[in-house]
């Protein structure tokens, strides 16, 4: 793992602005100040901007003009700040714990969920999840977990290393959620590491999945598969998957499944990438353009091969449930049956990528 040396000595906004990193954080009262968006807070933050630390300043700046959210791992920082002792022997682990990049479909990283924090702190992991995805996503992700595992409260964080340096990372972890937020601490990997993501509506879906959130994927994904011709879907249609947690990267060596992207047509091409924008949609920009420039270091969507799976199918003439993107630098693998179940891992050097359960 190393640190980004890109940005030693800044905090990432959403569209990539950087703003100096301070050895202030955010207070309480601050904090709840720069996260709000309604038109009274922001006013009031305005009006306090000149009593404000430098970072929490220029959030504040940020707010009032262009109505943005706090980044995430500023955040991840005030909420650190204000763990009680008890609090962070839980909480805080070693940057070196082998929890840090563990990926499961249905785990706690710690004992104490969610709901144990207080009031405030709640809100803040609301922000941080809020930080990390997108604002159309951000209220679908909380109806999978309400439905999933009672709600947000009965999900589990931890936080490893040390928030207030430039090595730290966040991780929520609970039913069908794996999800980070790690300040480019780690360099290497997209999302700061492999990340799980799914919903069951019910524990054995209908076919074409009515209500689960993800299933849109897999229509994008499966409209690539007809657009292809007999000889094309030979190839990219096989009947049984690998294992669906095995997202270990091979790297330029390895032998992919499924068809080549770099042999589909340009109109088969530009299927492919609706297919890759609904599947970065739900995540914020800066997270999406990494798992892009680790994919372009590695031959780019070219070298990414595309296969679909009969096995498990749900019984819509034509769709397949089961399928996955996988290259030299990227595993992207959809189970949609019995409910949806997607492990991802994308890494722009994939010798030294994390890929373990």
């Amino acid at each position: 793992m190393t640190h980004d040396s890109n940005h030693p000595n800044g905090l990432r906004l959403a569209d990539d602005n950087v703003f100096p990193a301070s050895t202030d954080t955010l207070s309480r009262r601050e904090f709840l100040t720069t996260v709000g968006k309604a038109a009274g807070t922001v006013a009031l933050a305005v009006a306090a901007v000149h009593i404000m630390p430098a970072a929490a300043q220029e959030v504040t700046r940020v707010l009032a003009n262009k109505a943005k959210p706090v980044q995430a791992e500023t955040m991840v920082k005030t909420l650190y700040a204000s763990l009680s002792p008890k609090q962070r022997e839980t909480l805080c682990l070693g940057w070196d714990n082998p929890l840090r990049s563990k990926v499961q479909a249905n785990w706690f990283i710690v004992p104490q969920k969610i709901r144990d924090l207080t009031p405030d702190q709640k809100e803040m992991v609301r922000g941080i999840l809020h930080g990390v995805t997108t604002d159309e996503w951000y209220p679908q992700i909380l109806k999978q977990m309400d439905e999933d595992g009672g709600g947000l409260e009965n999900y589990t964080i931890a936080m490893f290393g040390d928030p207030t340096t430039n090595r730290f990372e966040w991780v929520l972890t609970g039913r069908h959620v794996t999800l980070r937020a790690d300040g480019h601490s780690n360099a290497n990997a997209a999302f700061g590491g492999p990340i799980f993501y799914g919903h069951a509506p019910k524990d054995t879906e209908d076919r074409g999945h009515p209500g689960n959130i993800y299933w849109k994927q897999g229509e994008k994904a499966n409209a690539v598969l007809a657009a292809l011709d007999p000889k094309q879907r030979d190839i990219a249609l096989l009947e049984k998957a690998p294992r669906e947690d095995l997202i270990k990267l091979q790297g330029t060596q390895g032998m992919f499944p499924g068809i080549a992207i770099g042999d589909l047509t340009k109109d088969q091409k530009k299927l492919v990438e609706e297919t890759m924008h609904s599947l970065l949609s739900p995540y914020r920009p800066s997270d999406a353009s990494e798992v892009m420039r680790d994919i372009t270091a590695n031959g780019g969507l070219d070298k990414v091969h595309l296969s679909f799976y009969k096995q498990d199918a749900l019984g819509q003439p034509g769709i397949w449930d089961i399928w996955r993107l996988e290259g030299p630098s990227l595993v992207w693998h959809f189970r949609g049956a019995p409910h949806v179940h997607t492990w991802v891992n994308v890494a722009k050097d994939p010798k030294t990528a994390d890929g373990h359960i």
